[in-house]
């Protein structure tokens, strides 16, 4: 048991079936004939040749089948994760050299160690400081960094920057240079990408096919492209044309490689290996608790870490790039009938295969195409709607998404992701440090409190009832302190007051500290202090402090009961 709780495939592995392995070598066809475009593509955002992208689709995928507990989560490069690669890797070494390479090797090396070592010592929990509004509007933001910088592939120019002003001020200046050709060949590929992703399938139902295999036809779509356009500059000899091909790849299974151990490199590239393993695991485990959900199974946070850490350590030792789960191919993993993690395995099997047998043939892909298929990928990422009803409902949730995409854009992605997290901590222990609280009342007929500016309530004159909506800590305690005096101050008839605590969970040193403060401002004002609807693990945390034997008042189990001992 304690072995199968590290080697998921041993749990799954006993239950493996014929009609299991029929499921999963489908879905890993069809997998494999979508990654194949998107691994070279994922792999020109991360500035690097085109073969690390299927490199980086091999042994990562075998390696998560084995620790992995997302039955049909397809690990492999995504949009974000290479652009993250990117960013990092260039600031220590030219793309295109030997450096970079190294560095985007590095990188994964450390991802992998980072989140190996987060799934052993079960730290899955600190991705929660990662909100899902600061998520949703750093892969927004990105999705549209992305695709901004691919127009220059598109255009057929040598456009550049790394945020959104630089990019969008090099595409308006190099615009006039714009390659016709190229553009004859990119545009009808946007367009009929960007069709087939939603029209595609209903196209293919209505002549007739099963919509569940038109939808993965559908999906397909991006390895149809691929194919005509290589087509085209064969046929048209686009090359001359001034339109750019990917070229030569070599053909062959990964190499082994080795990460650079380099103490300079390795502190230049720690900080933004946090950030992506950090993005990372939450893009990830999203996409696999929602797809387990679906047929009632588990996905265990910290394995997922192990999981996710041993397939990044592999994509270092095999040449390839920092991985993540992506949610476009673990969708089609699940549609296509995966039922374990072997499809995975399948998968790189397929990409194998496609490395010793297929590459000749991919050497005339335009460089345009794979940026169209970089585009419609992350513009479907990108949730514009959301900004409008994260604002709406939370004012603070709607802040920290708003200034992600604004740093995200303006400044960077790490920049971007690090604003999130900072404005989400920040806005939070804001929203903390003045807890909602209300003067209470009961509702005639009942045994029920209610706030008193919201329902008609029975008051008692000698008796003030404040409930706390919040635990008590340090940032809130000096709050409680002024709101508790202030409103005795207001009611002089008063000779009772109640603390209601239904909410509070905890009570920090600094929080005790100022309830033993009211105590005694109270004691000197004439008043005494009770408290109401302790809970049970608070209550034993007070009963070791020794603050119940200084207590002025008593501890009610119930504030009704409190209101008809006080109240009269």
């Amino acid at each position: 048991m304690k072995l199968s709780r590290y080697l998921p495939i041993l749990e799954w592995g006993r239950e493996y079936r014929r009609e299991t392995l029929v499921s999963d070598l489908m879905a890993a066809v069809i997998v494999t004939i979508m990654l194949i475009p998107q691994s070279l593509a994922y792999a020109m955002l991360a500035g690097l040749p085109p073969e690390t992208g299927l490199y980086a689709s091999m042994a990562p995928l075998v390696l998560y089948a084995i620790f992995g507990t997302g039955r049909t989560l397809a690990v492999g490069p995504v949009a974000v994760i290479s652009l993250m690669t990117a960013v990092a890797a260039g600031r220590v070494a030219d793309e295109g050299s030997m450096g970079y390479a190294t560095a985007a090797l590095t990188l994964a090396a450390l991802s992998g160690v980072i989140l190996m070592a987060m799934g052993v010592f079960r730290m899955g929990f600190v991705a929660n400081f990662l909100s899902h509004p600061v998520i949703s509007g750093f892969i927004t933001a990105a999705g549209l960094l992305i695709a901004a910088g691919q127009m220059r592939h598109v255009l057929g120019t040598q456009a550049g920057g790394h945020t959104g002003v630089e990019i969008a001020a090099s595409l308006v200046t190099t615009i006039g240079e714009a390659n016709l050709w190229t553009l004859a060949v990119a545009i009808p590929a946007l367009v009929f990408l960007a069709w087939a992703r939603k029209g595609a399938a209903d196209l293919l139902w209505r002549l007739g096919l099963p919509r569940f295999y038109a939808s993965l036809i559908g999906r397909a779509a991006p390895l149809l492209a691929v194919a005509a356009s290589i087509a085209a500059v064969k046929l048209f000899d686009l090359s001359a044309r001034g339109v750019a091909t990917v070229g030569d790849i070599p053909a062959g299974l990964p190499p082994f490689t080795i990460p650079a151990f380099d103490p300079a490199l390795i502190s230049a590239l720690i900080g933004p290996a946090l950030l992506l393993s950090a993005v990372g695991f939450v893009e990830s485990v999203s996409v696999a608790q929602t797809l387990a959900a679906k047929r009632r199974q588990r996905i265990d946070p910290d394995q997922e870490l192990i999981g996710l850490g041993a397939a990044n350590i592999g994509a270092s030792v095999s040449g390839g790039f920092p991985v993540t789960g992506g949610f476009a191919r673990s969708v089609v993993n699940f549609d296509a009938g995966a039922a374990t993690p072997a499809a995975g395995a399948f998968t790189a099997i397929g990409i194998g295969l496609a490395s010793l047998f297929l590459t000749p043939w991919l050497s005339d892909l335009p460089v345009a195409v794979l940026a169209a298929t970089i585009i419609v990928a992350v513009l479907s990422l990108a949730d514009f709607p959301i900004i409008k009803r994260t604002w709406a409902y939370s004012k603070s949730d709607g802040a920290a998404m708003t200034g992600t995409i604004l740093a995200t854009l303006l400044v960077g992605v790490e920049a971007g992701i690090l604003t999130g997290v900072a404005l989400s901590i920040g806005l939070h222990l804001y929203k903390t440090s003045r807890p909602h609280t209300a003067v209470v009342g009961l509702v005639p007929g009942t045994e029920h409190f209610r706030n008193v500016d919201r329902h008609a309530v029975t008051l008692a004159p000698k008796l003030i009832t404040l409930r706390v909506d919040e635990s008590l800590y340090f940032p809130n305690a000096r709050y409680l302190e002024d709101r508790v005096l202030e409103l005795a101050a207001t009611q002089p008839e008063a000779r009772h007051f109640v603390l209601m605590c239904p909410a509070v969970n905890a009570i920090d040193a600094s929080a005790l500290e100022s309830l033993e403060v009211i105590n005694q401002r109270l004691k000197e004002a004439g008043l005494s202090f009770h408290l109401s609807e302790v809970k049970g693990p608070v209550m034993d945390r007070l009963k070791r402090s020794g603050f119940l034997n200084h207590l002025t008042g008593k501890v009610f189990l119930s504030q009704y009961e409190a209101f008809m001992e006080l109240g009269g």
